[in-house]
């Protein structure tokens, strides 16, 4: 399941995963909308954005985390910042990749959680 209000990043990853045997079940725009989501979709693992309008990415990932410890969760975003490492960390992301999206790294990261 992806999780990022730009469409173009969604694209982006849908294009990168297609080449693969990773299937996207849902691409959800916002935190709240990922909450509603997870239920019906049941995903392997989710990407999610940082920087979102109303419930911003860490909260989102924490709340997924709380209610379901079982998520993979791999954070995206252009905070690349060492406070933003640490709180996708101590909320149990399993990976942070930084934007602009390096395909490589995003697969490699994909690989690893659902390897764990």
């Amino acid at each position: 399941m992806l999780v990022d209000d730009s469409k173009l990043v969604c694209m982006q990853i849908k294009q990168i995963l297609s080449k693969t045997e990773y299937e996207v079940v849902a691409c959800c725009t916002s935190g709240e909308d990922a909450l509603n989501t997870y239920p019906q979709a049941l995903p392997d693992l989710i990407t999610m954005d940082i920087i979102m309008p109303g419930m911003d990415g860490l909260e989102t990932a924490s709340i997924l985390k709380a209610e379901h410890p079982e998520v993979k969760i791999i954070m995206l975003s252009s905070l690349a910042y060492n406070d933003t490492f640490k709180e996708a960390e101590r909320i149990g992301a399993e990976a942070f990749v930084p934007k602009p999206l390096d395909p490589n790294e995003l697969l490699a990261a994909i690989e690893t959680a659902l390897a764990n």
